[in-house]
């Protein structure tokens, strides 16, 4: 008889899904490291090593139409998008690195299989530009063969609905916070990408999420209290941070 209810345990044990473990993205790349900096080439580089899921990075589009990878609007006094790249090409990262094009940066990833890439589209001034942007980008990826390797995210309502639009096959994720799991569905695009305290006020969007399909990432979660506490949140599917060594090292702990 005992052996019988053991048996039929252990059955059940195993016809339970296992709650999987949040996937790790470097937030602007593994930067908080030596010989590293935001955005730089080194930075994926570092990230890969660490044997983490994905980079992340972000795009802007100079006036004269050279996609680059900074995330500030400005940059040395500088808007980037008002400025030509000749203006930019030769200012420096913080670990000496000149500032990449999405070309150079992409082209080194492709040379590391190892990592996913999660492509930040920047918030232009006007419509027109947003969409250039993101039909640039696009378009790179899809030269360099690397559209099963990117996802892609943006603040941006409108770039959004033009991802899915030009590449509706593509993991795309809005990242502003203000639009419930069930906008999103409606949508049609794949998920949310939302800072750590909409999570907090919204205690039932991840959930909500996915109930819906969606994929779910919460952004910058850093410092062990919280990186420990949304790696427990059910519904969390992947975790940005400027800390993924220590992600790594707290879900290897578990």
């Amino acid at each position: 008889m005992k052996r019988s209810i053991l048996l039929v345990l252990a059955a059940l044990l195993l016809s339970l899904p296992l709650l999987a473990q949040p996937k790790i993205v470097a937030h602007r790349g593994f930067w908080r490291t030596a010989g590293s900096a935001q955005n730089s080439i080194a930075a994926v580089q570092k990230a890969a090593e660490l044997g983490i899921y994905g980079s992340e990075f972000d795009v802007w589009i100079t006036a004269d139409g050279v996609p680059v990878v900074f995330h500030d609007a400005v940059w040395d006094g500088m808007r980037i998008e008002d400025s030509k790249y000749t203006d930019l090409m030769n200012k420096r990262l913080g670990n000496g690195e000149f500032l990449p094009t999405l070309q150079q940066y992409l082209q080194y990833f492709a040379k590391t299989p190892y990592i996913r890439l999660i492509f930040e589209i920047k918030t232009h001034k006007t419509p027109e530009r947003n969409r250039a942007v993101t039909e640039m980008g696009v378009k790179l990826v899809r030269e360099l063969g690397l559209e099963n390797r990117t996802d892609y995210i943006a603040f941006s309502k409108y770039v959004c609905e033009v991802l899915h639009e030009i590449t509706p096959k593509s993991n795309i994720a809005y990242l502003s916070g203000d639009l419930s799991p069930q906008k999103i569905k409606e949508m049609g695009i794949s998920g949310i990408d939302y800072n750590h305290k909409v999570f907090i006020e919204h205690p039932n969007w991840a959930k909500q999420a996915k109930a819906l399909g969606l994929e779910v990432n919460v952004w910058t979660v850093d410092g062990e209290e919280d990186l420990k506490k949304f790696a427990a949140m059910p519904g969390i599917d992947l975790i940005t941070t400027n800390d993924p060594d220590k992600l790594k090292d707290i879900l290897e702990k578990k």
